[in-house]
C-alpha cells in the first residue's frame, strides 16, 4: 500500500494546505524512499542519517524535516505504526537575514515616480496599499473588490485566513481613484472580481508585472533596482511603524503573521529606536546610584 500517497491525499482534504507544500512534501517523502525504501519500517537513525548526507540549504533540509514529521504522524494516528521515528528529529537552524527595507524618504521618491510611468493611477494606488497595509504582492494583486471596505482591507491571507488591516487616507485616496477610472469587466470574466484586473489567464496583475514596474520606478527615482521589491515595501510597512512606536502585536496582526516570532524579526533593525524606548520609559532608567 502506498502510504505517501494516502498521506498526500489526506493533507489535501485540510484546509489551508497550498498546492505548492503538498507537491514539495510528496517529491521529498518519494526521495526518502528511494534512499531508505519502506519508510514505514524507518528507524530515527536512518532518517537522521539521511538528512545529514543531504547536500542542499538549511531551508530544504528543514522542509524535508518537516515532511517526515507530518507523514509519521499521520501513520501514527492511524495505527499503521507503534513508535514514531521521526518523534526527536530536530530541524537545521535556519539563518535570519535581517529584512531589507527603504527609508521613509525613498518610499516617497518611488510613489511619486509612478506618475512617470503607464497606468500611473494603478501602479500608485498599489504602491501605496503594499506600504499603507503591510500586504504580501499575492494578497495585493489577487485583492477582490469586495475586499474593499470604509477606510480598510478585507484580506484573505495564508492558510485561507483572513483579517482586516486599515489603511490612511492617502492610500484609500489612492484607491478610489483607481477604482474610478478601473475600467469595466465583463460580467463573469476572470478579472470581473479583482481590484487590479487584467486581460490574462489569471484575470489580475500578476506578481511579476507588479516586479518589474517597481523596478522600473526604482530607476527613474534613482535607487538601486536591486534595493527594491514587493516585499521590500512590506518590510518597510512593518520596520518604519515599529521606528514610529507601534505595538509588535499590532503589527503582527497586520502583516498576518500567525507567531509573533516571525515579526521580532523587526526588532533587530531598530535597535537604536528600542534603547531609546526603554530609557524614556522604564521606571528605572533615570534612577540615580
Amino acid at each position: 500500500m502506498n502510504y505517501i500517497d494516502i498521506f498526500l491525499e489526506a493533507l489535501i482534504a485540510e484546509r489551508g494546505r497550498s498546492k505548492k507544500t503538498i507537491a514539495a512534501y510528496g517529491t521529498d517523502l518519494r526521495l526518502a524512499s528511494d534512499a531508505l525504501g519502506d519508510l514505514t519500517t524507518a528507524t530515527a537513525d536512518d532518517l537522521s542519517g539521511y538528512l545529514a548526507s543531504l547536500d542542499e540549504r538549511p531551508t530544504s533540509i528543514a522542509r524535508k524535516a518537516s515532511a517526515m514529521r507530518g507523514f509519521y504522524k499521520f501513520l501514527m494516528l492511524e495505527k499503521i505504526i507503534s513508535e514514531n521515528p521521526a518523534a526527536d528529529i530536530e530541524l537545521p537552524k535556519r539563518q535570519k537575514n535581517l529584512p531589507k527595507y527603504l527609508s521613509p524618504d525613498e518610499i516617497e521618491l518611488l510613489i511619486s515616480s509612478a506618475g512617470d510611468v503607464r497606468h500611473t493611477v494603478r501602479l500608485r494606488a498599489m504602491m501605496e496599499l503594499v506600504y499603507a497595509s503591510g500586504l504580501r504582492v499575492s494578497e495585493l494583486c489577487e485583492l477582490p473588490v469586495t475586499g474593499i471596505l470604509k477606510g480598510a482591507l478585507l484580506i484573505h491571507g495564508k492558510g485561507a485566513k483572513e483579517r482586516i488591516v486599515p489603511m490612511h487616507d492617502t492610500a484609500a485616496a489612492a484607491l478610489a481613484k483607481w477604482m474610478e477610472l478601473r475600467p469595466d469587466m465583463p460580467p463573469g470574466s476572470p478579472g470581473a472580481k479583482y481590484v487590479f484586473p487584467s486581460g490574462g489567464k489569471s484575470g489580475h496583475i500578476t506578481r511579476d508585472g507588479f516586479f518589474k514596474i517597481l523596478k522600473k520606478c526604482a530607476v527613474l527615482a534613482g535607487i538601486d533596482p536591486a534595493r527594491v521589491s514587493p516585499h521590500v515595501l512590506r518590510h518597510s510597512f512593518a520596520s518604519h511603524l515599529l521606528a514610529g512606536g507601534a505595538n509588535l502585536r499590532a503589527i503582527q496582526t497586520m502583516l498576518g503573521h500567525e507567531d509573533i516570532s516571525t515579526t521580532q524579526i523587526y526588532t533587530h533593525v531598530m535597535p537604536d529606536r528600542l534603547v531609546q524606548t526603554v530609557q524614556d520609559h522604564h521606571p528605572l532608567a533615570h534612577k540615580e546610584f
